[in-house]
């Protein structure tokens, strides 16, 4: 790894735990929205370490709601959801792509979270709140992605792109 790519990650992180302080809905927040743009500019393992990261940094400043490990399980979840966005960047349509990653991070993640709440014997207590979320959690990752993909689509490779390669 070039130090610019790391100076590259580093920003992307920071930016994640910037975005992480702007709650939308108690623990769901702008984190993931530097994650996704990390994914279409730097490659799907950038955007899986910001994804990972991005969350853990906002469970952590909303005092880990759902427990320690179920945010592990949903920060492994984030990482997977972007390392699959950034490797369908160049294999199907942006917007399709947006789609996706909207669908598996809004409505995936949740039922994810909410068997990995299950096999910890959380359910049923937090399942009504976990699966209430997923309207808040799909319409913030509608944001996150579509304002990723905007910048994605406006700088294109003009700042990026030729610096890393």
């Amino acid at each position: 790894m070039t130090t610019r790519k790391l100076i590259y990650y580093s920003i992307f992180i920071a930016l994640s735990f910037v975005g992480a302080q702007i709650k939308i809905f108690g623990s769901i927040a702008f984190d993931s929205m530097p994650a996704f743009a990390a994914a279409l500019f730097l490659g799907p393992v950038a955007g899986a370490v910001v994804g990972f990261l991005g969350h853990m940094l906002t469970a952590l400043t909303s005092g880990f709601p759902f427990t320690v490990p179920i945010h592990l399980v949903i920060g492994a979840t984030m990482a997977l959801i972007c390392y699959i966005f950034g490797f369908l960047k160049d294999k199907v349509h942006l917007g399709v792509n947006a789609a996706i990653a909207t669908l598996l991070n809004g409505v995936g993640a949740t039922f994810v979270s909410v068997f990995a709440m299950k096999l910890m014997g959380m359910v049923p207590a937090v399942m009504p709140v976990a699966m209430s979320l997923i309207g808040v959690l799909t319409a913030a990752s509608f944001a996150n992605v579509l304002i990723a993909s905007t910048m994605y689509t406006m700088l294109g490779n003009k700042i990026m792109k030729a610096e890393i390669d």
